[in-house]
C-alpha cells in the first residue's frame, strides 16, 4: 500500500485553486489542505472525508501557513505546495498614496512568500525534497493598464521561483510557476453577470480575440498543468515559469487587426 502524499493549496476555496484540489484528490495516494480566508468559500468540504482538510485564515501569515503544514503533515509527508491565493485591487500611481500601493502589492506577494518558506522549512526538516507551484500571470509580463499592483506582485512571484529554485535545488526542492491567461471561474462569471448585456457580450468577444486559442482557459486545464509540475513526472523540470493562457502572452499587437 503506498504512503498519502500531502498537499497544501492556499486560495483552494474557489476557482483555479478548487480546481487544483479536485485534480489532486483524483489520486488515491493524496490528502490535500485547503487554506483560505473565507470561511464561506470552505462550505463545499465534505466533513467525512479524511484525505480533504480545510483551514481558513490568511496565506499571508506564517502562523497560518504553518498550521497548515502542521494538517498536511498529520495526514501524510508533505510532498507539494501551491500559492494560488490574490487579491485583485486596482490602482494608479498618480492617484493612490505609495504606502497603500504597496500594501496592495504585498497583499499579493506575501502569501507566496510566506507559503514558500514554510514549504521550503518543512521539506528540509523532514529531511526529502518536494515541489511548489506559484501562481502567476501573464500580467507579469503584459500587464493590463490600472492593474499596476498585481501585475507587480506577479513579477515579483516569478523572480521568487527563479531565486527559491537555486537556492535550494540542492535539497531536492523543485518550484515553478504557471503564468495564467484569462481563466472562466466563478469571479468572472460574476462580473460579467454584472455589466449590461452588450458590454458583456463585448468583454466575452474581446478575451476571446486576445487568446489565439479562441477562447479563454478553464481552471480544470490550470489544475492539470499544476498537478503535472507537482508529479514526478516533471522531476528535472525547476525554475519555469509555464504559460497556461492559450498562448495570449505570445500574441504580439497586430496594428492590421482592425
Amino acid at each position: 500500500m503506498s504512503t498519502v502524499r500531502s498537499f497544501v493549496v492556499t486560495g483552494g476555496g474557489r476557482g483555479v485553486g478548487r480546481a487544483v484540489v479536485t485534480r489532486l484528490l483524483r489520486d488515491d495516494d493524496t490528502a490535500v489542505v485547503v487554506l483560505d480566508h473565507d470561511p464561506a468559500a470552505l462550505s463545499w468540504l465534505p466533513s467525512t472525508r479524511t484525505r480533504l482538510v480545510g483551514l481558513s485564515g490568511d496565506a499571508g501569515d506564517d502562523r497560518v501557513t504553518g498550521r497548515a503544514a502542521d494538517l498536511a503533515e498529520a495526514l501524510g509527508p508533505l510532498a507539494g505546495w501551491v500559492n494560488n491565493a490574490a487579491v485583485f485591487r486596482d490602482a494608479w500611481i498618480d492617484s493612490v498614496p505609495p504606502s497603500e500601493l504597496l500594501a496592495h502589492i504585498v497583499a499579493n506577494l506575501a502569501p507566496a512568500v510566506a507559503g514558500s518558506a514554510t514549504a521550503v522549512r518543512r521539506f528540509r526538516a523532514a529531511g526529502h525534497g518536494g515541489a511548489i507551484v506559484n501562481v502567476s500571470s501573464h500580467q507579469a509580463q503584459r500587464p493590463v493598464r490600472g492593474a499596476l499592483p498585481y501585475a507587480t506582485a506577479k513579477a515579483a512571484i516569478e523572480g521568487l521561483t527563479r531565486a527559491l529554485a537555486v537556492d535550494h535545488g540542492p535539497h531536492g526542492i523543485r518550484v515553478n510557476a504557471v503564468a495564467l491567461g484569462s481563466i472562466d471561474t466563478e469571479r468572472s462569471e460574476a462580473y460579467l453577470a454584472a455589466r449590461p448585456p452588450d458590454e458583456a457580450a463585448r468583454i466575452v468577444d474581446e478575451l476571446a480575440r486576445l487568446h489565439p486559442l479562441g477562447r479563454p482557459g478553464d481552471a480544470t486545464e490550470v489544475a492539470e498543468a499544476v498537478a503535472f509540475l507537482l508529479s514526478p513526472a516533471s522531476s528535472f523540470i525547476s525554475g519555469a515559469v509555464l504559460p497556461v493562457d492559450g498562448a495570449r502572452a505570445a500574441r504580439g499587437a497586430d496594428p492590421e487587426a482592425r
